[in-house]
């Protein structure tokens, strides 16, 4: 990225200079506008056209090899960059299905692929090739998909798509980096417990999906340290196969030449079907109601208030747009969402606070308000924030309100397409999705349709105070009494009760 970041900013000056010597830009500084109006004087002055934005259809950009890969291509001259991304149905979700995978398998092959050597060449000779032509290039493995991405300039495009197919065909996941890789972890691991904030993380993907599911599992010195070469040759041979791949491809390219360069080094790599179980095994575990406490010797108690979103099953769901709306009321819009104004603005008892409601693909999101608190108003925030929650499934939010967090997303909807490397891998995303073709082209209109009643509807529906799960991290016992005012208290929450979570080992993750 920082490659890219410095050939664009190098060109780019290039270009600004040529411009600014023109004589005409020149000849025109601080005159009137021919037969126009003149500059305005202020800022408040400017006038703006209303903007118009139309959104391209995928279906002009799609390609397909010969082998049946998807391609998009979205042409870019103005830089000589190319950008691109290859997306393919794999993650760790396949540990869970596949009992002959180890844990943490997946992750570690998409990293060791770039990191370990490719093509015949040691890590070391492979990372001097790349480097050499100025290209950037890397691979990856997450939860529900893989991936691998490059970008260079035009002129070393076939020297870099050669050493991007070296290392999405042949590996070499040399041992060396292999337990690099390894000793790097084990040494994050050991910083586990020193930051709150992955303490709190940690225990609420816990309580919202317990230990075992592959969403929520974390890696352990066991876990990493049993991983062994031949089991990444393994998990690339079986998986990382053209059968599921899709592409994206943005900047200074013709179509119908890097369609010819693709299909020249996809020859001869066999896309074996491969059995990848479709939508990836949702959680089994339900989430218990109550108020959860792990203690830790910090100045401020880190809060999560919480429980499970909802699931996309339908595009068109007009719940998903509302609830997206009535988020950004809630707490998700920053200084103009209530949590915020109540919590930071009004009462002052935390530097930053909010919501976000989760709108899972294959299984329900999570919908959870969070906040940092001086550990005796933890309490009174808690207070205030399960209040707001209640307020706005009890009374309609104002006009104004609406107006505000629709503008929200309807103003910035162009942004998502504000590039063509933003468009090609959103054309992509939306294959591997599965998205309607008109999905964004209804994208503002189905915002716009968003009713006061519908928030309020969607707050009833899907916001329920009996399922909150509270999250507290910090000084249990300067926190549950709560301030010296006696405006609240955490013994108001459940009837008193609360459980203690222990602090795991930051190695074994062992209650210690």
């Amino acid at each position: 990225m920082k490659k890219r970041q410095w050939m664009t900013m190098v060109l780019a000056v290039a270009v600004l200079a040529a411009t600014l010597a023109s004589p005409a830009l020149a000849d025109r500084k601080g005159k009137k506008k021919e037969g126009g109006d003149a500059i305005a004087s202020h800022p408040n002055d400017l006038k703006y056209p209303k903007l118009k934005f139309t959104v391209p259809e995928a279906k002009d950009y799609r390609h397909e090899l010969s082998n049946g890969i998807p391609v998009y291509i979205v042409e870019d001259h103005a830089l000589p960059l190319v950008d691109i991304s290859i997306m393919l149905r794999i993650g760790s979700f396949l540990e869970q299905t596949d009992e002959g995978l180890k844990q943490g398998v997946a992750p570690f092959t998409g990293t060791l692929m770039r990191q370990g050597g490719a093509g015949g060449k040691t890590a070391e000779e492979f990372d001097e090739a790349v480097d050499f032509l100025g290209t950037n290039m890397g691979s990856f493995t997450g939860s529900t998909q893989g991936g691998a991405s490059m970008n260079c300039t035009t002129m070393v495009l076939g020297d870099s798509l050669d050493l991007f197919f070296d290392m999405l065909k042949t590996p070499g996941f040399e041992q060396e980096r292999l337990d690099i890789r390894t000793d790097e972890l084990i040494e994050n691991m050991k910083q586990r417990n020193d930051d709150a904030q992955n303490i709190t993380g940690r225990e609420w993907n816990w309580l919202m999906r317990g230990e075992s599911h592959f969403s929520s599992r974390a890696s352990t010195v066991g876990s990493v340290s049993a991983i062994t070469r031949d089991d990444l040759i393994a998990f690339h041979k079986k998986y990382w196969t053209p059968s599921t791949m899709m592409i994206a491809i943005s900047g200074d390219v013709k179509p119908e030449e890097i369609l010819k360069e693709l299909e020249a080094r996809f020859e001869g790599w066999e896309a074996v079907q491969v059995d990848v179980p479709w939508p990836p095994p949702a959680p089994s575990y339900t989430p218990k109601p109550g108020v959860y406490h792990v203690e830790k010797d910090i100045p401020q108690g880190r809060v999560r208030i919480g429980h499970l979103g909802a699931q996309r099953t339908d595009w068109a769901d007009p719940d998903l747009f509302a609830l997206q709306v009535m988020n950004d009321v809630l707490g998700g819009g920053g200084f103009t969402s209530r949590l915020v104004k109540r919590i930071r603005s009004d009462e002052g008892l935390a530097y930053s606070a909010g919501s976000g409601f989760g709108i899972g693909d294959y299984w329900p999101g999570v919908f959870m308000m969070l906040y940092q608190s001086k550990s005796e108003t933890v309490a009174f925030a808690a207070q205030i924030a399960v209040a707001e929650m209640k307020l706005i499934r009890d009374e309609p939010i104002s006009e104004s309100e609406l107006d505000t967090a629709k503008a929200s997303f309807i103003d910035t909807f162009p942004g998502r397409f504000d590039s063509p490397q933003a468009l090609a891998g959103t054309f992509m995303d939306d294959e591997y999705m599965g998205r309607p073709a008109d999905y964004w082209r209804k994208y503002q209109d189905r915002m716009r349709a968003v009713s006061v009643a519908d928030i309020q509807r969607v707050a009833k529906k899907y916001l329920d105070p009996e399922q909150l799960v509270f999250l507290i991290v910090g000084k249990w016992d300067e926190i549950e009494p709560g301030d010296a005012d006696g405006r609240a208290s955490m013994k108001e929450f459940f009837g008193g009760a609360s459980t203690e979570l222990p602090l795991r080992d930051p190695l074994t993750l062992k209650p210690m």
